[in-house]
């Protein structure tokens, strides 16, 4: 078992590692993957790679979650306003981007910083329209329980905030704090990390309230965890959760990609959870080395530890 700095390190860096990892893979349907040895930081020559960034960039999920994680460290709380000011320079600037450069951004989440910019307070920014259900809230919030000393329904809380910044529907507010609930389980080494998470989230949402619906009837967390690897947030959810059972957090990473769509964001939320799980030592040094731009994650890491 890691000890609990190390597996707070690898969860940071789980998450980073798996989103740079599912770059050059996303957008493709699973037979046109190559095979699972030769998922790597650089593709196959002949594979036709998304994105044309260098080998080991992370995207949007990876820089929005060091813009939570800059602004909790910051502010010592979760602030929205100062949290969306983040993501706008991150939109605007390249802040936390890996050199800089902005390749990927969510439908969603650009039309909520759009508001952002146009004077819409953070919390009420992000849509929360039947169509507005994608996974770009929950693929950056690890940061946040990695974070958190509050109680469970203060996580849950935070978690549901910082989703409303670009990601306003109850959905997925919900699935963030199950994700951070089932995070802080894992880092506390819990029997049964993800259904004492579930019951804990069910003691904290009343039976007959908006969100426990959402939570019994359409994320269904009793349910044997099928997922595609697609962008709607229930199923990158249970994508995450799934492959969970491959193996260590190398295996866990690939089996995620190998289902294809958006492997970079399921990646790096099923990763951000095996590199807590297994913490950093098990994340090949070969992907811990091969990212990009760690520079800017370091002095982050460093004040959350001594934190």
């Amino acid at each position: 078992m890691p000890n609990q700095n190390d597996a707070i390190a690898g969860g940071l860096i789980g998450l980073l590692v798996g989103d740079a990892l599912g770059v050059p893979y996303e957008f493709h349907e699973p037979a046109d993957l190559p095979p699972y040895e030769q998922i790597e930081f650089a593709p196959p020559p002949d594979f036709s790679a998304a994105h044309n960034v260098p080998p080991g960039t992370w995207s949007d999920d990876g820089a929005q979650a060091l813009c939570l994680l800059a602004s909790l460290l910051e502010c010592e709380c979760f602030d929205a306003e100062d949290f969306g000011r983040r993501l706008l320079r991150w939109y605007d600037e390249g802040y936390f981007a890996v050199d800089g450069r902005v390749f990927d951004v969510g439908i969603q989440t650009g039309k909520a910083l759009r508001a952002l910019r146009a004077g819409t307070p953070a919390l009420q920014a992000g849509s929360a329209e039947n169509y507005s259900m994608g996974n770009g809230s929950l693929m950056r919030v690890l940061p946040l329980a990695l974070w958190h000393r509050g109680s469970d329904a203060e996580l849950v809380t935070d978690a549901q905030a910082q989703s409303c910044v670009t990601h306003g529907h109850l959905r997925v507010q919900v699935c963030c704090a199950l994700y951070c609930l089932w995070a802080r389980r894992v880092l506390a080494v819990a029997a049964d990390p993800w259904n004492e998470a579930v019951a804990a989230l069910r003691e904290i949402y009343p039976d007959e309230s908006p969100a426990r619906a959402e939570l019994e009837y359409h994320i269904r967390p009793d349910d044997p965890p099928v997922g595609d690897g697609r962008g709607y947030v229930v199923d990158s959810l249970r994508s995450a959760r799934m492959v969970q059972a491959v193996g260590g957090y190398e295996q866990v990473v690939k089996a995620a990609i190998a289902l294809g769509h958006d492997t970079d964001t399921t990646a790096c939320i099923a990763g951000g959870i095996a590199g807590l799980r297994d913490g950093i030592g098990a994340i090949p040094s070969r992907w811990r080395e091969g990212l990009r731009d760690r520079q800017l994650v370091e002095p982050l890491l460093e004040r959350l530890l001594a934190r």
